[in-house]
C-alpha cells in the first residue's frame, strides 16, 4: 500500500477511531462486563464470540480485521495490528504482552517512507502463545503449537510443535 494514497488515508482514519475506542475500553472498571462488551463490539464490528475472553488493556490499530473464534482467551496488554488480517482459531490461549503485527515497511530506505508491506496472520486451533511473544506479518501457526515466551515468530510454525528464541542476526547489509 502506498503511504498517503486513498487506501492509506482510510486506514489512518480507522486507526484514530480504533485508538479512541480502545482508550475508552481500557479505563472501564474491570467488572463492567456490559460496557466492555459494547466497546468490543464497536472495535471488532461484531460481538465477541461465545466464551471468548479478553482482559484489558487491549490494543488494536484497526479491529475490523481481527477474526476471533469461540473459546479464545486473550490476557492483558496484548496488541493486534490487524490491518492485513488476523485469524485466531478456537481454544487459542494468548498470554500477556503478546504482539501481532500484520504490516511493516520495506527494507530499502528509499521505499521505507512511501510504502507499507505485510500479510495476514493465521493461528490455528488450540495454540498457546507465551508471554511477550511477537508474531510477524504473513505467519501461520499450526494446530496445537506452542510459542514460547519472548519468541519472535517470523516463519510459519508446523502443527504440534514448540518454537522458542528471539536471536537477531545480520542477514544482509546495504
Amino acid at each position: 500500500m502506498r503511504i498517503h494514497g486513498p487506501e492509506f488515508k482510510a486506514m489512518s482514519e480507522r486507526v484514530l477511531r480504533a485508538t479512541e475506542l480502545t482508550s475508552r475500553l481500557n479505563v472501564l472498571p474491570f467488572e463492567d462486563e456490559e460496557g466492555k462488551a459494547a466497546l468490543f463490539e464497536q472495535v471488532l464490528g461484531k460481538p465477541l464470540p461465545p466464551r471468548t475472553t479478553i482482559y484489558p488493556p487491549f490494543y488494536t490499530d484497526h479491529g475490523l480485521n481481527l477474526d476471533l473464534a469461540e473459546r479464545v482467551f486473550i490476557n492483558q496488554n496484548c496488541t493486534f495490528l490487524d490491518y492485513a488480517g488476523i485469524r485466531i482459531g478456537e481454544r487459542v490461549m494468548i498470554a500477556p504482552k503478546v504482539t501481532f503485527i500484520t504490516v511493516g515497511h520495506p527494507v530499502d530506505p528509499e521505499e521505507r517512507r512511501s510504502w507499507l508491506t505485510g500479510g495476514p496472520i493465521d493461528v490455528a486451533e488450540n495454540v498457546w502463545i507465551g508471554a511477550g511473544a511477537t508474531i510477524l506479518p504473513g505467519v501461520s501457526i499450526g494446530r496445537d503449537a506452542v510459542i514460547a515466551a519472548g519468541a519472535v515468530v517470523a516463519d510459519d510454525v508446523p502443527p504440534a510443535s514448540l518454537v522458542t528464541g528471539s536471536k537477531a542476526t545480520v542477514n544482509r547489509q546495504w
